[in-house]
């Protein structure tokens, strides 16, 4: 494997870019936004533009804008007054930007998306060609989360979730996320002052994760274990990620640049496929089949697929062609597929050999629960 200065040296090839910008760092305590650092980060992505590279912008701020526009005394809690805010925040936001990268001579567009853009296949496309022909147009996307109208079961959660989908939606050299800390530390710097910035992070270990502190800023909705999450997704889409401080001087060009700032975390080897994208992060979860320790190895170590002997039990009211998750008898994750068949014909045919299927249900439109080039294990 190369070396990690050769690493951060390719950076400088890189010819698209997503980066993500936090609430933290964009607004200061009060809600209003902070216009040193969105002036700072639009001159350094209007001239990464002015260099033939393609940029997206994945941005938070709009309900902490629309919370300082509104003189909220408290932040808001609800939906309704989340979604409340985030309406008159978003007009905020777009046009500061537009008007930022007008004085460059350059053209932003507001991309508005919501997990149903991810979760359903049609969307998920759709998303994706509208991205690429506002780059042909050499439009700067201002992508955000549809806070107006989301709820809880449309909700991405965050915009680090959102940045690593958009990332491996559009098959990113690089996702830069952009936050108030200079990256992954070993301990809480604010708490232990031998605490160490980790440069170069090969993989997620279990380790690693217990390093992410806990909750974020008041005004952002999330922490370093959100990020972790969140490039997690990205590096298995083979987007090599970085976290670190949006206040910093020339951030970006300076990442790109191959200096040794921030957390990198290392892309997996092989980019994953972008139909197994969609079927590892963008779908919806909608139930789970427990496997058992037979076929559990097989999915894991043979690249077989799921056969109805090897289902344990089920659990939700899933339909055939919805994403499920699959699990080992101790209830880990072991991957996600599209199942062959609903939830109820799960039910009656786990446990049976594939010949039983046509004398219990009467048909058989598959041989597997879930086939293989329908599935995306663990790695």
């Amino acid at each position: 494997m190369k070396s990690r200065g050769m690493q951060r040296a390719n950076f400088k090839g890189c010819r698209r870019l997503v980066v993500k910008i936090g609430t933290s760092s964009l607004a200061h305590e009060t809600g209003k936004l902070n216009l040193a650092i969105m002036e700072n980060l639009v001159r350094q992505l209007a001239d990464l533009h002015n260099q033939g590279r393609e940029v997206l912008l994945v941005t938070s701020g709009a309900i902490g804008a629309g919370a300082g526009k509104l003189a909220l005394r408290r932040f808001p809690r609800t939906i309704p007054e989340k979604q409340a805010c985030a309406a008159v925040g978003q007009g905020i936001l777009l046009h500061m930007y537009e008007k930022l990268f007008a004085e460059y001579g350059i053209t932003a567009g507001q991309v508005l998306l919501t997990r149903e853009d991810f979760a359903i296949r049609r969307r998920f496309l759709n998303a994706q060609n509208t991205l690429r022909a506002l780059l042909d147009f050499g439009v700067v996307p201002i992508i955000n989360e549809n806070d107006t109208v989301a709820v809880d079961e449309i909700r991405l959660g965050d915009n680090d979730h959102l940045s690593a989908l958009v990332a491996g939606l559009m098959g990113a050299d690089l996702l830069c996320m952009l936050t108030d800390t200079d990256g992954l530390y070993t301990a809480d710097p604010r708490e232990n002052p031998d605490a160490r910035l980790i440069s170069w992070i090969e993989e997620i270990t279990p380790e690693i994760e217990r390093l992410a502190g806990a909750a974020g800023s008041r005004l952002g909705t999330g922490g370093m274990v959100t990020k972790l999450h969140a490039v997690r997704i990205a590096t298995h889409a083979g987007v090599t990620t970085v976290i670190a401080r949006a206040s910093v001087d020339n951030i970006l060009r300076r990442i790109l640049a191959g200096e040794e700032l921030g957390t990198v975390f290392r892309a997996l080897p092989r980019r994953m496929e972008m139909r197994k994208q969609w079927i590892a992060y963008g779908a919806a979860v909608a139930g789970r089949i427990v496997v058992d320790a037979g076929a559990a190895r097989a999915l894991r170590e043979k690249g077989k697929s799921l056969l109805p002997s090897g289902v344990m039990a089920v659990e939700g009211g899933f339909e055939m062609g919805q994403t499920v998750s699959i699990v080992d008898p101790e209830g880990r994750e072991i991957g996600r597929g599209l199942a062959n068949y609903s939830a109820a014909e799960i039910e009656r045919i786990k446990g049976r050999q594939t010949a039983a299927v046509p004398e219990i249900l009467g048909y058989r439109h598959y041989e597997e629960v879930v086939h293989r080039n329908n599935m995306v294990i663990e790695p």
